[in-house]
């Protein structure tokens, strides 16, 4: 088991502040491990009831005879599936001298993150789980972090066969399950092909219009698709940023998988050699190397843009932070050099510093304010 001490860290200093806190991620994606390591470190009661289970359910019955007198910490997983639960937790928090902390585990649909803010409002912080990072497997393991992705049972599996197997009954059971859970009314079979097409689009601008004609429907209806897949936590829109200068900005979003594993299950990769291979590897590398550097600098979505002009000039990442203004490039290559498209975000854009990723070993000084950083070597990086 590896054990998520950045999240555990985390979670305790919200459950000091907010009576409720709120882990929100996709299915399967360890959720429920890390609320029992939660548990496991508790120094008070705790009550764990999975809302899955139906002797937990029958519990709950009437929740607040069950969890009125409960003095510690309650976890309840699965909590989308029992919305009226959460007027009652309103209740019980508010009571004067209330000793009792919630820790509630769901997917994050909009119903669910609705449904929380009308009746928890003020009393409810989130943390929101991705998958392994290369700092919690290890930098020796990035390589299979890669191909697998992050998915404790995917990363995990004892095989990359075994793995990609695993992936495969993930996007099955997901599309034709858990999306319908979540409130969705999309045949299965649409949301895989959809899904699956948009795997060839990974790290390439959205184009609605085209997608629609390959669907025979309006551009309206692929973005609704595209908003579901989004809400579920499986693709990642990266905003583009666009302020008054001469040049024209690109305005539409960039659209990544938020899983290399799902990515490589969708284009049928089960091997390093096969991965290596594939036309796609260069997005593949690109979408995992930015979603490490989102993690370890604690990007939040109104930090992180790419940029791109009409003319050809483009920054994979634009993090903006307060005063600060940082570009990335990724680079699949162990020879990385500067480009006329660095050099114009730069000065476009009044980048403090311009970083570029690149899968080598060394990192060096490029050019005045632009540095090759080697993958292994990004958890150097500040926002400092």
């Amino acid at each position: 088991m590896i054990i998520r001490e950045k999240h555990l860290g985390h979670l305790k200093n919200l459950l000091t502040r907010h009576p409720i806190v709120g882990i929100l991620g996709a299915r399967q994606i360890g959720k429920t491990t890390l609320a029992r390591q939660v548990a496991d470190r508790s120094k008070e009661p705790v009550l764990h009831l999975d809302l899955e289970d139906p002797e937990d359910l029958a519990l709950l019955n009437d929740p607040k005879l069950t969890l009125q007198d409960h003095v510690g910490l309650i976890i309840l997983d699965e909590v989308q599936r029992r919305p009226e639960l959460f007027p009652v937790l309103r209740v019980l928090v508010d009571r004067p001298n209330n000793r009792a902390r919630f820790l509630v585990l769901g997917s994050a649909s909009p119903d669910l993150l609705r449904q929380t803010s009308e009746s928890l409002a003020g009393r409810i912080a989130y943390h929101w789980l991705g998958g392994f990072t290369c700092e919690e497997v290890g930098k020796e393991n990035a390589d299979r972090l890669w191909l697998r992705g992050g998915f404790p049972r995917s990363y995990l599996s004892e095989s990359d066969g075994a793995s990609l197997e695993w992936r495969r009954e993930f996007v099955r059971s997901f599309l034709e399950r858990d999306i319908p859970q979540l409130g969705f009314r999309v045949p299965s079979t649409t949301l895989h092909r959809f899904w699956s097409m948009l795997a060839h689009y990974h790290g390439q601008l959205w184009s609605g219009a085209e997608l629609a004609r390959a669907f025979g429907v309006a551009e309206s209806t692929v973005r609704s698709y595209l908003d579901i897949l989004t809400g579920a936590l499986v693709l990642d829109q990266l905003t583009p940023w666009h302020e008054n200068i001469s040049k024209r900005q690109v305005k539409s979003p960039k659209v990544y998988l938020t899983d290399s594993g799902l990515l490589h299950a969708l284009l049928d990769i089960e091997t390093p050699t096969e991965l290596e291979r594939h036309p796609k590897i260069g997005a593949s590398w690109e979408g995992f190397v930015l979603k490490e550097i989102f993690r370890h600098l604690d990007l939040r979505p109104e930090d992180r843009y790419f940029w791109a002009t009409h003319t050809g000039s483009e920054l994979d990442l634009f993090v903006r932070r307060g005063q600060r203004r940082l570009g990335f490039e990724v680079k699949r290559t162990t020879a990385p050099k500067t480009t006329k498209s660095m050099h114009s975000a730069r000065t476009t854009l009044g980048l403090d510093r311009l970083y570029v990723v690149h899968a080598g070993t060394r990192s060096f000084p490029m050019q005045d304010g632009i540095d090759a950083v080697a993958f292994e070597h990004l958890d150097t990086l500040t926002l400092g």
